[in-house]
């Protein structure tokens, strides 16, 4: 897969948690979590009502997360819209 820019950005991050945190305050339960390479922030994916990994990226700029859904491995930069 192609890279991008934005792949500078990532850090040797650990997952803040085993779920979205955002979700369980609301009491909802994710469909798909990410972790931010930047700063190892869990969220959800966009098919869950609160896209939680989107509003991180919306809040905080940083660009790369990826899945970390069992067998998948793939990364996601926001800024260029583009799987890496």
């Amino acid at each position: 897969m192609a890279e991008c820019p934005h792949t500078e950005q990532i850090q040797a991050v650990e997952p803040s948690s085993e779920t979205c945190d955002e979700c369980a305050k609301l009491g909802q339960r994710p469909v798909a979590l990410r972790m931010c390479l930047i700063c190892g922030n869990v969220a959800c994916c966009d098919s869950t009502p609160g896209r939680h990994a989107t509003a991180h990226f919306e809040k905080t700029r940083h660009a790369i997360m990826r899945s970390i859904m069992p067998g998948q491995s793939w990364k996601w930069c926001y800024v260029d819209r583009k799987y890496l």
